[in-house]
Order: structure tokens, then C-alpha cells, then sequence
């Protein structure tokens, strides 16, 4: 049986972000590195950012507890760009 361990990381907010930001030139392309495990960045995927919206989350149909839809802003990473093998499978 594996060790189990509790991985809590730093959820950042949109103030965050926009502090880790500040000063960067308007043009800069924003890259994300993907953790292989939790907490493990050794190997992490590099990929690009292309989208953020805000998403609707069901929790079970439960929604917040005033019943309205749980949102939470999501960004969205894609490969970044490059030359890559075409799966004909």
C-alpha cells in the first residue's frame, strides 16, 4: 500500500495574478508548466495559455449554499506551438 499524503497548494486569486504580472510588455505570451504529480515539477508539460472564462461547476446538482451555480474563473491551456506527429489512429 502506498503512503498517502495531503497536497494543500496556494489556490491563487485573480489579485495574485495580476500582481505576478505587473510590469510584464502587454505582448508577453503567458506559458504554463503542469505539474506530472501533485507538487512535482521536475518534469513538468509546458503549454500556452489561450482562453479564461468564467465555468459553471455542478457539485452534484447542489450549487452554492444559497442554491445558486457554483462559478469559478478558468484558464485554459493548449500545446504550445510547434511541430508535432499526426495520430491516425
Amino acid at each position: 500500500m502506498a503512503d498517502m499524503f495531503e497536497h494543500t497548494p496556494e489556490v491563487w486569486t485573480a489579485a495574485k495574478l495580476r500582481d505576478a504580472l505587473s510590469g510584464l510588455p502587454d505582448a508577453t505570451p503567458i506559458h504554463i508548466g503542469v505539474a506530472d504529480g501533485p507538487g512535482d515539477f521536475d518534469g513538468y508539460g509546458e503549454f500556452v495559455l489561450v482562453d479564461a472564462e468564467p465555468v459553471e461547476l455542478d457539485l452534484a446538482g447542489e450549487g452554492s449554499p444559497q442554491g445558486s451555480p457554483v462559478v469559478q474563473f478558468t484558464l485554459f491551456a493548449d500545446a504550445k506551438a510547434g511541430v508535432y506527429h499526426l495520430d491516425l489512429d
